[in-house]
């Protein structure tokens, strides 16, 4: 649903173009004065602001000056009065989408709205087509001759030209986001915008607000209305990863999205359609989750209409060689180093390996190789010595194993118990700074966040 700001000192005018637009289907706010309207403005997702030019205090032509500070690109339609010709040519000069006199006829300003709107969406689709394409899609950063993941090549090819839903499953550093980017660019969908995000990283209330918005003063800390992901991913992609760790409580919603393309924001009542395509992707195994109760049956089988699985990389050894040749590539261009290669002897001690991280873990062997090589030439020592990505040996010895494996111990409490030990020594080790203690123990910040506050860890003095 589209949103309009309606900023006119005539309460009469205010009264009678929110019915009309609202009827039409937009969102509609209204404000007596340009200062209130730039409140809304700044606290809102708009996608057209409608403005008198006249009015007390701060006109209309600055109201204009000032939005485009805020948004270049956010269109701006003018209300003028009959002869104010140069003051319309100064709006128009300064960035107003059109103008129109009054008395002004409904059907040309419906036009001319939907003008603006569909031309808003354009520029912002265009916004997020361009940051995504920066790096390159299609099957960029895909690559592999190995049967399995040819097998996988084939069927995205396959699936991305259809509307269901994919799952996409594999272990952790498969590269599942590429699989849903490359769906996403390879699908009728691949001029409208590729939203994600990580239901894992996100405590539950934020993850609620994360996905389908909130209203202004819905809880405490909404000081703005604020479109969801879903929102944003109106005639494009919404990826789900790590949906497996979505909480219980959301599933009926994202059923919902499923079945009937409707949400509604966190405080609202309003029904918002959306025209979203779904791909998700998880690291777990989704019937093993049905059968304990931890993921409802009705929403598996809404998401795994179609399912592409990646296999691990200990499964296409294989593809080392050439994934190697691609990441030196990538580093080479951003270090500025174009004359990096890797010593055979290095390259054959990779193929060694039992890779556990998956491809994430061999980029960031590559990454840190190609910086701190010498002579522009990666030997089997830059790649042996304390890559990032690989797993430490967890040391025991300061864990009572007997007391926390008593006969009547659950392993969900065992486990929380020694999360909060290593979250706890991290941070001490890191003098608090989170972000330092995230990077040691191998999680996002956001994450250890979340954790901290379900332990109740702060920061003292």
């Amino acid at each position: 649903m589209h949103t309009i700001l309606i900023v006119d000192d005539e309460p009469n005018y205010l009264v009678v173009l929110s019915e009309l637009l609202s009827e039409e289907g937009f969102e509609v706010f209204t404000a007596s004065s340009a200062d209130k309207g730039l409140k809304i403005a700044q606290d809102t997702d708009l996608d057209l602001v409608l403005t008198d030019m006249r009015m007390p205090g701060m006109d209309g032509l600055e109201l204009l000056k000032t939005l485009k500070t805020i948004d270049f690109d956010l269109p701006v339609i003018m209300i003028t009065a009959f002869g104010e010709v140069d003051m319309a040519v100064a709006a128009m000069q300064a960035g107003a989408f059109t103008y129109l006199t009054k008395p002004f006829n409904n059907d040309e300003l419906v036009v001319n709205i939907r003008k603006a709107v569909e031309y808003y969406t354009l520029i912002k689709e265009n916004r997020r087509l361009r940051d995504a394409m920066r790096g390159g899609h299609g099957f960029a950063g895909m690559v592999g001759t190995n049967p399995k993941i040819q097998q996988v090549f084939r069927l995205i090819e396959k699936v991305a030209p259809t509307p269901s839903a994919v799952l996409i499953t594999g272990e952790s550093g498969t590269g599942k986001e590429l699989v849903a980017r490359a769906v996403h660019y390879n699908s009728p969908r691949d001029q409208g915008p590729f939203i994600s995000i990580n239901c894992a990283a996100l405590p539950e209330s934020l993850l609620e607000s994360e996905l389908f918005g909130h209203e202004k003063g819905a809880f405490t800390g909404a000081v703005a209305l604020r479109k969801g992901r879903f929102e944003l991913a109106h005639n494009g992609t919404m990826f789900l990863d790590e949906v497996g760790d979505m909480p219980l409580s959301l599933q009926p919603k994202l059923l919902r999205v499923l079945q009937e393309k409707t949400i509604e924001r966190v405080g609202g009542s309003k029904t918002i359609r959306v025209d979203t395509r779904i791909v998700a992707a998880t690291n777990k195994n989704l019937n093993e989750e049905v059968d304990t109760g931890a993921f409802r049956e009705d929403l598996y089988y809404r998401l795994n209409v179609l399912q592409i699985h990646l296999p691990p990389l200990r499964e296409r050894i294989d593809d080392i060689p050439p994934l190697v040749a691609h990441f030196i590539e990538k580093y080479s261009r951003e270090l500025n180093r174009p004359n990096l290669r890797i010593d055979p002897e290095a390259l054959h001690y990779l193929t060694t390996l039992p890779w556990p991280g998956n491809i994430r873990e061999l980029e960031n062997r590559i990454n840190r190789a190609c910086i701190l090589c010498s002579n522009d030439y990666i030997a089997k020592n830059d790649v042996q010595a304390d890559p990032v990505g690989t797993r430490k040996p967890v040391p025991t010895a300061g864990l009572d194993l007997d007391s926390l494996l008593r006969q009547e111990a659950r392993l969900p409490d065992v486990l929380d118990t020694i999360e909060e030990e290593m979250i706890r020594k991290a941070l001490a080790r890191a003098d608090f700074v989170q972000t330092h203690a995230a990077d040691n123990l191998g999680i996002t910040k956001s994450l250890l966040q979340y954790k901290m506050k379900k332990y109740g860890i702060e920061k003292k003095g």
